[in-house]
């Protein structure tokens, strides 16, 4: 048994996230997680809502709202989603906790004392009609460096360029939508990242194994320009985390807070902390995760995010972990994901396009929008979610393959014998051969789930499902019972087990339906990875007493397509 460590980026507090931020964290995190517990390994799975920065307070201000009051209601309503999503989560944290601000400040005295961190005298962009310096997200311009129109002053979401405010063309206010904009000196912390580029680099060629996307962003903002530059690491605003050493002030930064991307990658960290506190963990326990010197040496830790987040979590968060020169551990594995579109463009809060979590779960059940979700997971390029491909996706794939097969097992032996399974008498030819493709085809499932390979593990899974559609076909039980009930009853035995199978394997991917067909065919609670496939498809045996499952996964019809598409569509002009 290994102990794993998984986090998916956090995100941001800011409103109701959509489709695409889910499957390009939580979700596969999510994923990988089950995985790793149903093989029994010692998971530890974490979140929490990213609360500070702009996006919080511009949220904020726009509901009419205390900064404090919007954040608590809406971490509410993202633990509410989540929880409906089955994202198993063992804390859901918030980056504005006790523990994050502790933290934070100790990494922030540890870093100045150990000559990594420099107070800098820059130039910042003032509004006149808002009377506030304009930190990151409070302005918006052009991007130097491809043209997109709306980048904001921390970063391009187009080309994920890591900007600085004063970088951009033709800049005005986010707040006011102001140009009336004057350059006025301001104080700054800024984190010497640029010393620690060679240690950086020889820390990502180390790890041969992450996917191509991960390793080329970290490569390319190493060597991008004039190398790996240094980052100011606060900003003025008033919600936050206030700038201190620790527990002391810290001179002419009184009223300044950290910058959240500095504090939200060390809220992973915190998150531990608040969730050994929420358990009544014995203290410390949070270090034997982080602390290499505390025990972390045998954690194995895995990060999902989308490949915007990645700059930092490989070179900002590693920097700050790496130079506290405090023995933490860093993370063994990044899985990072391109984009999620709609219809071939981008998901649009304020343009009313594309399905956000919410609305999702409004339309169908969370299983749904799970299977689809995964199985074109935008690994290796973007992925462009269309009505038509999700119809195909929960039609041919869940009710044609799986559904259909559990209905046809469940109501020809109910039919035939009743509510109890009828016995096996012992594997045919046919049976032992199945059995050996289908251990083949785990042991494939496994190590594309090991690997972290979304798409792939979904596409052999439903290749697993229909092993168990051809093969009823081929073994025609509602023929063979015409001469034989024993041989027949066989047949039936032999399926049910590959449903219980499915309900074990399919878990990481489905959960809920996997938990409906437990209940319904009184399968065992106890879920496990299989092991020796014979022995595993004999657990059911004669006598185990069912119900027949209705109705697992509703079609949707070409009406109900149409109709969704027309509701989300958004203003395509806008």
């Amino acid at each position: 048994m290994n102990r794993i460590l998984i986090t998916s980026a956090l995100p941001y507090i800011n409103g109701v996230k959509h489709l695409g931020n889910l499957v390009g964290s939580q979700l596969p995190a999510d994923t990988f997680a089950r995985y790793m517990r149903l093989k029994g390994h010692e998971v530890l799975f974490l979140c929490a809502t990213d609360e500070h920065g702009t996006p919080a307070e511009l949220a904020a201000e726009e509901a009419g709202m205390e900064i404090s009051e919007f954040c608590s209601k809406m971490w509410q309503s993202q633990k509410t989603l989540s929880d409906s999503f089955n994202l198993s989560f063992d804390h859901f944290g918030r980056s504005s906790s006790k523990e994050n601000h502790e933290l934070t400040q100790d990494f922030a005295k540890a870093l100045y004392e150990n000559d990594l961190i420099e107070e800098i005298i820059e130039k910042q962009f003032f509004s006149l009609n808002d009377n506030r310096f304009l930190p990151d997200r409070y302005i918006i311009g052009k991007c130097p460096s491809c043209g997109y129109e709306k980048a904001r002053g921390d970063q391009c979401e187009s080309c994920t360029k890591q900007l600085e405010p004063t970088d951009l063309i033709d800049p005005q206010s986010a707040i006011s939508g102001s140009k009336d904009l004057e350059i006025r000196e301001t104080k700054h912390l800024y984190l010497k990242q640029s010393l620690m580029k060679e240690t950086l680099e020889k820390w990502i060629n180390s790890k041969e194994d992450w996917p191509v996307l991960t390793t080329s962003i970290a490569k390319k903002w190493l060597n991008d320009g004039d190398g790996l530059k240094d980052r100011g690491i606060t900003r003025d605003l008033n919600w936050g985390i206030p700038v201190k050493k620790g527990k002391e002030e810290w001179p002419g930064l009184e009223n300044k807070v950290f910058y959240v991307w500095f504090d939200a990658p060390i809220e992973y960290i915190a998150a531990t902390a608040e969730w050994e506190k929420e358990n009544n963990f014995q203290a410390g326990t949070w270090e034997t995760w982080w602390k290499l010197n505390k025990g972390a040496e045998d954690v194995k830790y895995f990060q999902f995010m989308a490949k915007d987040n990645v700059p930092f979590h490989t070179l900002s968060f590693p920097a700050t972990l790496i130079g506290s020169n405090q023995s933490w551990k860093l993370v063994d594995y990044i899985k990072g994901f391109n984009w999620l579109l709609y219809e071939g463009g981008k998901f649009s809060t304020s343009q009313g396009r594309g399905v956000f979590m919410d609305q999702a779960l409004d339309l169908l059940p969370s299983d749904y929008w799970r299977w689809w979700l995964l199985s074109n997971a935008p690994e290796s390029s973007d992925s462009d979610f269309t009505w038509e491909s999700f119809q195909i996706g929960v039609n041919k794939d869940l009710s044609d393959v799986l559904g259909n097969f559990i209905s046809r097992v469940t109501k020809f032996s109910y039919s035939k014998f009743g509510n109890e399974v009828p016995p096996l008498e012992h594997f045919d030819e046919q049976q032992r051969i199945l059995i050996n493709e289908i251990s083949i085809r785990l042991q494939t499932l496994s190590t594309n789930l090991d690997n972290v390979e979304i798409r792939k593990s979904c596409a052999e899974l439903r290749h697993l499902w229909a092993l168990g559609n051809e093969y009823l076909q081929s073994a025609e039980p509602w023929k063979v019972i015409k001469d034989s009930h024993a041989k027949a009853g066989s047949i039936i035995n032999f399926s049910f087990n590959l449903i219980y199978l499915y309900s074990h394997i399919s878990r990481p991917f489905i959960p809920s339906t996997c938990d409906l067909i437990l209940d319904k065919l009184n399968f065992s609670k106890h879920i496990i990875w299989p092991g020796d496939m014979e022995n595993f498809l004999k657990t059911i045996g004669g006598g185990h007493e069912f119900e027949v499952p209705q109705n697992l996964f509703h079609k949707i019809s070409d009406a109900q397509r149409e109709e969704f598409a027309a509701k989300f569509s958004g203003d395509l002009n806008g």
